[in-house]
């Protein structure tokens, strides 16, 4: 184990997301100026359109013992209901946006979550696409579910974000991901009025990300599921990385 409670370091605070000077980056900046006024409303206004993000939360599998860590956590919704489970394990949360960060801190802080010797639930600012688990969260050990929740198709640098996620997780362990689909078994026109509408949010469907996703499988990389949700609206995907499955960085087998 590595967190205070078996006698290691302490967790550090909540969340780190006042650490500005050192961000620094285009992509935490652009995001904190998308969501600097949106935030505090951002919980009622996605309910009607980030469908699935329960039906993903079921598949996570919690325990004393388990770690898991959602990549764009937001304002921690996704966590804090992770946290009212009686065995939730460690709780992680990842995050480009200190906006966000501020309001998932105070969210977690309000939840009343069984504090126990550490904080219920870890933030901490950073690009997905340079998710450490031990840099960032002081952990030895990577973790057992990792997830992302209608995050990865807003991130310009999704392929990296891809493979740490992948990178992070323990042997066995496994990553989620629901996003946005193709609507493809959705009326035309209603289909076209729901894209154009969604853009209006800044978010769309990501075909390339869909096939990397599934390119994963088709390699013998891991196990890759697709589940359709609301009739292709969105896609929940399971990914569970082969054994001695081909590493990020590796050439594919027969090249070279």
């Amino acid at each position: 184990m590595t967190d205070s409670a078996a006698g290691g370091p302490a967790r550090p605070p909540v969340s780190s997301s006042n650490n500005r000077a050192t961000a620094g980056q285009d992509q935490a900046a652009a995001m904190d100026s998308m969501y600097r006024f949106t935030r505090h409303i951002y919980d009622f206004t996605r309910r009607y359109y980030l469908l699935g993000r329960d039906r993903l939360l079921d598949r996570v599998v919690t325990g004393p013992e388990t770690a898991t860590l959602e990549v764009g956590c937001g304002t921690a919704r996704n966590l804090i209901k992770l946290g009212r489970r009686p065995n939730c394990g460690g709780l992680y949360g990842l995050d480009a946006s200190h906006e966000m960060l501020e309001t998932a801190s105070k969210s977690v802080s309000a939840a009343g979550l069984p504090q126990a010797d550490n904080p219920p639930i870890v933030l901490r600012q950073g690009l997905a696409e340079q998710l450490d688990a031990g840099r960032m969260f002081g952990r030895d050990e990577p973790f057992d579910t990792i997830f992302f929740s209608y995050c990865l198709s807003m991130v310009p640098t999704w392929p990296g974000a891809l493979e740490a996620a992948l990178a992070n997780l323990k042997p066995g362990g496994q990553l989620l991901i629901v996003d946005f689909w193709d609507q493809a078994e959705l009326p035309g026109v209603f289909a076209a009025g729901l894209k154009k509408w969604l853009s209006l949010f800044h978010v769309h469907y990501r075909p390339e990300l869909h096939a990397a996703i599934a390119a994963l499988g088709e390699t013998g990389r891991a196990d890759v599921q697709f589940e359709s949700i609301h009739r292709r609206y969105a896609y929940l995907a399971t990914v569970r990385p082969s054994p001695g499955g081909e590493q990020p960085g590796e050439p594919p087998p027969g090249s070279g």
